[in-house]
C-alpha cells in the first residue's frame, strides 16, 4: 500500500505536463513570420521618416554652410613658395 502511493505521486499526470509552451513575449517565433505591424506602427514610422527627412532638407537649403563651408576656398595658385615654405631652386 506504500508502494502504490509512491508509484502515483511519481507517475506523471497529465494534468501537470505542458504540452504547449506559451511564449508571453512578442519578439521570438520559431518557424513562423511574425505578425505584421498595426497601422498606428505605420503611420508613426512615416510621420516620424517625414520629419527626418523635412529637417535634413531644410537644414540643407538654409544652413548649407555646414557642408560648403564659411568662407571662399583660396586660389591656391597665387601661394609663392615662400609662402608654402618651398626652397628657391639653386641650379
Amino acid at each position: 500500500m506504500f508502494y502504490r502511493k509512491i508509484l502515483t505521486l511519481l507517475k506523471p499526470s497529465s494534468r501537470y505536463v505542458n504540452i504547449h509552451s506559451i511564449r508571453k513575449s512578442h519578439a521570438a517565433y520559431y518557424r513562423r513570420a511574425p505578425d505584421p505591424p498595426g497601422r498606428s506602427t505605420i503611420i508613426g514610422a512615416e510621420v516620424a521618416g517625414a520629419a527626418m527627412w523635412w529637417w535634413i532638407l531644410w537644414h540643407l537649403w538654409h544652413e548649407h554652410e555646414h557642408i560648403t563651408g564659411e568662407f571662399p576656398y583660396p586660389d591656391t595658385s597665387q601661394w609663392t613658395n615662400a609662402e608654402l615654405g618651398i626652397p628657391a631652386d639653386e641650379s
